[in-house]
């Protein structure tokens, strides 16, 4: 069992992590995007792959814009999810998520909130407001003529 303690960039948890790019569920891809964890502790087992941050967890994963932070992180590499737990706020891309427990499914690009006994999850979602429809253009009036024109009455 390697344990390492203070801030901490973790190698192991960036390449293994996240090696898909995109959020659809895909075969690995060959290469892949950082993800930058810190903790006040990193346990990381070698035989299990599992990985567990204690303490003012932070994690950035810019490559899908999510930032996040726990009390503690339990990355499973074999099942490649990352459980948060303990007063978790997740943004991504201006969206939020608040819960006492959040899982990310990897490949799927997919959060999973549970809240405290008693209590809700909380999410806040950018929604673009739909495009307002073109106003026809105002109807041009006839040219001003100093000279009216009468019509004539035909009876």
């Amino acid at each position: 069992m390697l344990r390492l303690r203070s801030l901490f960039f973790l190698p192991i948890l960036a390449a293994s992590v996240i090696a898909a790019g995109s959020s659809s569920a895909q075969a690995p891809a060959a290469s892949s995007t950082p993800l930058t964890l810190r903790a006040n502790t990193t346990e990381a087992n070698a035989k299990t792959g599992v990985v567990v941050a204690k303490g003012n967890v932070q994690i950035n994963y810019p490559a899908r814009q999510i930032q996040a932070t726990s009390a503690q992180a339990i990355y499973y590499s074999n099942e490649r999810r990352i459980v948060l737990s303990g007063d978790v706020y997740v943004l991504q891309q201006g969206n939020s998520l608040r819960g006492e427990v959040i899982t990310y499914l990897v490949d799927e690009g997919r959060f999973v909130a549970l809240p405290q006994p008693n209590k809700q999850v909380e999410a806040i979602y950018l929604i673009e407001a739909p495009a307002t429809p073109a106003q026809p253009a105002p109807a041009t009036p006839a040219p001003f003529s100093p000279r009216p024109q009468f019509q004539s009455k035909n009876r």
